[in-house]
Order: C-alpha cells, then structure tokens, then sequence
C-alpha cells in the first residue's frame, strides 16, 4: 500500500502518468524520513525542506504538512511497518504535462508516500574520492533533493568499480562537497568540521542538529585534508557511517573512530 495524490491505494494499481515531468524530467523534490516505532523522526523539519525544495523549483505543496503528517501514519499503518523501525520517502513531482522544458503555468502536481521496512546499518565504509563527475556547488539544485541524481548515480558506480562502498564528491573548486547519499565530517587537527552549503553539500537535517549540539562546526575542506583527517564519518537521515579508508589507504587507524562511536 502506498498514498498517492491524497488517498491509500495498493502499490500493483498505483498510477504515474506517462507524461509526468517527474518521470520525463526528474522535475521534482523527495525526502526521506526514518521512523522509530512509529514516530516519523524530524518531520517539521524533513517537511519544511520539502516545502523549501519545492519552492526553489517554482513548485507549492498541493497538501497542508497536517495533511502529508496523515498520510504517512496511514501508510505506516497500512504496510504494517509502524511498530517497527522503517523509512519513509514523500516524492512530489511537478505532474503531468505536455513536452518541452518551460513547464505550463497551471499543473496538478503529484505526492506519493512510501513505506519500507529500516534495514540495519551496512557497517564501515570503504570510499574513493570521484573522479568521474563533480557537484556543481554554484547551482540552486545542489542544497534541495531533486529526484535527478545521475551524477550520485554515476559516482556510486565509480565507486562500486573500485571495490568500494561509497563515493565522495568534490565540488569545481577541488573541495569536499558530500557522499552520495550522505553529508561529510572529518576529524582534522582536533576539529570535526563538515562542508558548508555553500561548497554544495546538502543542508542534511541529521548533518544540522549535529551542528546544533556543537559536535561539528562548518568550513571547507579540501581533498589533501580529507586523506590526512584522522577520522571521517558520514551522516544523513537514516543515521551515521564510519569511512575506514579512503581511496584504498586507511582512515586513521582503520577501524571507525572514538567520535563517531561516541555519536551511536
């Protein structure tokens, strides 16, 4: 069972339009949301967001966040995941219209909830720094999660080629931007320090209050610091991830370190 344009419906008859600029154009905005038995964790947040994706796409939410809090306890519900601990994603796309780029001014935009059972935490990473592809720090995409995520897509790949799990991007100064799916902190002479927006890492909710609670502060980093951090670890809304090693040398000592565990 899924909620599609404000009503459950069984995911085998749920229906995307051919022509929905979602799908054609990857013209749209989704969060992701982790549910702790039953409790959507950071919703204010993860909808304000998304309210602010939407916004820089020209977009407006076609439901009240009372509305969209509704709909993912009825999902929840539904999929029998709301005892446990599961994952929520709220996509909203432009919807359904004719070709061409400029999109016409009066469209019905489409939201879907989804919901999923939480798997368990895939434990350190080993990660490359891309070479394929770089995150365009200058575009107003790069601090909203738009469903186009080709050149995530393509560094994952690289990564995958080079027997690793996770891939970080640098941005077009040659700084530390974000891993694919997660925001960046590194441990550099006594600091945790992450990437700020501006050098195109995503404004992560988890990566926000680990600043609020003065666990990291923000500042560029570059890629001789990132291979010299003595501890490296990625967060995004489903929890935090220790990076071993980086381009094939150890992270440290090669084992997650002392702020990260401390973090768990």
């Amino acid at each position: 069972m899924l909620w599609l344009n404000g009503g459950l419906v069984a995911a085998g008859q749920a229906r995307i339009d051919p022509a929905d600029r979602g799908f054609t154009l990857g013209d749209g905005v989704f969060e992701t949301v982790m549910v702790k038995q039953g409790v959507p964790q950071h919703i204010d947040r993860h909808l304000a967001r998304l309210a602010h994706g939407a916004s820089v796409l020209g977009l407006s939410l076609p439901y009240r966040p009372d509305a969209i809090a509704v709909g993912i306890e009825k999902v929840l519900v539904a999929t029998q995941t709301g005892e446990i601990d599961a994952v929520v994603r709220i996509t909203l796309t432009r919807g359904p219209a004719p070709r061409g780029l400029l999109p016409q001014v009066a469209l019905q935009p489409t939201m879907m909830i989804t919901s999923g059972v939480l798997t368990q935490s895939a434990g350190p990473a080993h990660a490359i720094i891309a070479r394929s592809t770089r995150r365009n720090e200058r575009s107003p995409t790069s601090s909203i999660k738009t469903l186009n995520y080709i050149d995530n897509i393509i560094a994952r790949q690289e990564a995958k080629a080079a027997s690793a799990d996770e891939a970080i991007l640098l941005n077009t100064r040659d700084c530390v931007a974000c891993a694919t799916v997660a925001n960046v902190f590194a441990l550099i002479d006594g600091t945790v320090v992450t990437p700020p927006v501006a050098a195109g890492a995503l404004p992560g909710i988890r990566r926000a209050l680990l600043l609020e609670q003065g666990c990291a502060s923000e500042r560029e980093i570059t890629e001789a610091e990132l291979k010299s951090a003595r501890e490296i670890f990625l967060s995004n809304s489903l929890g935090l991830r220790s990076v071993i090693s980086l381009d094939g040398m150890p992270v440290g000592d090669g084992r997650p370190g002392t702020i990260f565990r401390d973090l768990l």
